[in-house]
């Protein structure tokens, strides 16, 4: 997944749309986000994350559901 600018895109995205949380890489070469936001909102940031930017290969896209934290920005961490 290196060298497409996911986290950076995913970021960019998010900001643009309202939505807070952040992006990081794992240590297996996958990418692991947490969004919060408007339902519609983080709906769209995740199928827009099933293809990501030009030249990423995505195998799968996995949601969970988990408690709000009220997160304020967006970040890239890792």
């Amino acid at each position: 997944m290196h060298g497409v600018f996911f986290r950076a895109s995913m970021a960019d995205l998010a900001a643009s749309r309202g939505v807070s949380g952040w992006v990081r890489n794992m240590a297996d070469g996958s990418v692991q986000a947490f969004l919060e936001g408007e339902e519609e909102k983080v709906r769209r940031i995740v199928e827009w994350a099933k293809h990501g930017p030009p030249r990423a290969r995505v195998d799968s896209v996995k949601v969970e559901r988990v408690r709000l934290r009220n997160s304020k920005s967006f970040r890239i961490e890792g």
